[in-house]
């Protein structure tokens, strides 16, 4: 499962600012990273797993601005075609699951 996490905060003020600041370092400690500017996504070993992240972030939202949580499975996640201008970049790869039986 992959939890993606995209937000448009304000940042006209100095107080705005930190708070962006907070958010984003907050959600990077969380196991994010920056897929784009304001887009992090993480990935977990099962759908309990992603919840409990995904309530995490839902803790820290901030009182102003646009917060989208959005969790897709690990092959809709391989599905992903990435562009740098016209050149086609290559994904990133699939995060291997241990299985035990």
């Amino acid at each position: 499962m992959w939890v993606i996490v995209m937000f448009d905060l304000p940042t006209t003020t100095k107080e705005d600012r930190r708070i962006y600041t907070k958010f984003r370092k907050d959600i990077l400690s969380d196991g994010f990273s920056m897929f784009q500017f304001s887009m992090y996504l993480r990935h977990c070993s099962s759908s309990e797993n992603a919840n409990v992240h995904i309530q995490r972030v839902k803790k820290i939202l901030p009182s102003k601005g646009h917060v989208g949580i959005l969790n897709i499975t690990d092959k809709q996640f391989g599905m992903i075609e990435i562009f740098n201008g016209r050149s086609q970049v290559k994904s990133p790869e699939a995060v291997q699951q241990l299985e035990l039986f």
